[in-house]
Formats: structure tokens, sequence, C-alpha cells
């Protein structure tokens, strides 16, 4: 018996604008099975789905650098990992020089900046509801109290992004994860932050075994969660490779997947 479900947000659990459909809502919440998010997103982009779906207990954000419960003021950090400060400084300076033509934004805990609005920050945007605060990387830097949790690089060029995937790891920095999420978005973090991370600690408190966890999602960087878990889910629009470790392939994200999954697969 499935006793917790944890699930990606872009491409899983969200739908191709980013939102919750109602009756995906509907279907989780009839489920009563305790259900986490396990999202690179930010804390802050998190909220309108942990709200839909009253969730209480601990959430993972920037793909396992963060795991934390309630919202807002009433957040409470239970694990956090985040960039050491001089990867930070040595990434946001190389590639902003590098790469000019890539979008670049960054974020601490509660906020997400960047030094400039264009064509991916305004994706993102879109996609989260979310507005970045314009800060020059410069200023950021000399604030002692951001704590950078992850660096998001945009570009809709797919030579580039080959360039600053190869640059990114040629920098030889140690202690760093990064991972291309979709064809358009490099992502990078503190190298303890790993999606399977978060998961093995709910399952430390809850005292799960791996047959009674289940996992949905469609991205590779779910790979560590859906490896983790006894019952792995994975969307019918997920890249093929990814659908080779499933138990079960659900209907897509637009299609209510998860709810689906949960439904047919797991009651």
């Amino acid at each position: 018996m499935v006793k917790h479900i944890f699930s990606d947000m872009d491409g899983t659990l969200l739908n191709e604008v980013g939102a919750l459909n109602e009756r995906n809502v509907e279907l989780i919440k009839q489920s009563q099975i305790p259900f986490t998010l396990v999202s690179a997103r930010a804390p802050m982009e998190m909220e309108f789905a942990m709200t839909a779906l009253n969730l209480q207990g601990p959430q993972i954000a920037f793909n396992g650098g963060l795991i934390f419960t309630g919202q807002e003021n009433n957040k409470k950090i239970i694990d956090q990992h985040y960039l050491d400060y001089d990867a930070t400084e040595i990434l946001l300076t190389q590639i902003k020089q590098q790469f000019p033509n890539v979008s670049q934004s960054f974020y601490d805990l509660d906020d997400w900046y960047t030094e400039k609005i264009d064509d991916g920050i305004k994706l993102e945007s879109g996609m989260t509801n979310m507005v970045p605060q314009i800060v020059s990387i410069r200023d950021y830097l000399s604030d002692p109290t951001h704590h950078t949790f992850k660096i998001m690089l945009i570009s809709f060029d797919s030579e580039e992004m080959k360039r600053l995937k190869q640059f990114v790891q040629e920098l030889g920095i140690s202690g760093i994860s990064a991972q291309q999420a979709g064809a358009n978005y490099f992502e990078i973090t503190d190298g303890q932050a790993k999606k399977s991370h978060g998961i093995n600690y709910v399952m430390e408190q809850e005292h799960l075994t791996k047959i009674e966890t289940a996992a949905f999602g469609d991205g590779h960087n779910d790979l560590p969660m859906l490896e983790m878990v006894g019952n792995p889910i994975v969307m019918d629009n997920a890249a093929p490779e990814i659908k080779t470790i499933a138990k079960y392939i659900t209907k897509s994200n637009i299609e209510d997947g998860v709810g689906y999954g949960i439904t047919h697969y797991l009651q």
C-alpha cells in the first residue's frame, strides 16, 4: 500500500501554462494520501499549489536544495544546501561575460533576481506569475545575507546551450550540480541538492519503506527521485529514456496524469 506520494511540478503536476487543473486537484485530495511537491522551483513559486492541495507536510524546492514546511512568514526550514559564495561569484560573472545573450537569473530563499528583463525572464515570469527584482550582480554579491540556492540560465539556441554546458563543466567548480531541464533551461545548484535527498528525509521521518512510496515525474532531473521510490510513475509527455524506468506510464500533464495515475495505479 502506498503511504506517500512525491511529485514534480512543471511538466508533471502542472499543465502547459504552469497551472493546476481542477480535476487534478480533486483527484489528489480524494486519495487522502500524503503528498509532497519535489521541484526545481523556489518556495514562493510552489505556494499556489501548496494552497490548492492543502499541503501541510515537508515540501522540497530547488531540486532538493531546500526542505521546508509552511508559507511566507510561517515558512520553517528543515534542511538547506545553497551554493558556495565563491562558486556563485565565478558562475554569475563568467557566464555574463562569456554568454551575454543567455538569460541569467538567480534565487535566494525568498526572492528571484536578474540584471535585466529578457525573453527568458518573460517566459519564466509567465509560467510562475512571479516578477524578479532587478539588481546588478555586483550589488547582489555585496550583500552577505544572500544565500544563492539556484542560478537559472535560459537559452533558445540549442548550439549555445551546448557551449554553455561545456563552459560550466570546464570551469571545474567542485560542489555544484548543473542540470539541463527541458530544451531551454540549465540550472545550477549546490552539489547536495538532489531530489532523492529530500525524499530520503521524508522517508526516514515517516518510517516509510520503498514499496510504500510513489513518485510522478517527466524529466532527467526527476531520475534520482523516480529511482528512489517503489512505484515510479512517468508522464506520457516524458522523453523515451525516462519512461524506461517507469513501473507505470500515466497520461500527460495536460490530461491530469497525476490524478489519473493515483486513481488507476495506487488505489
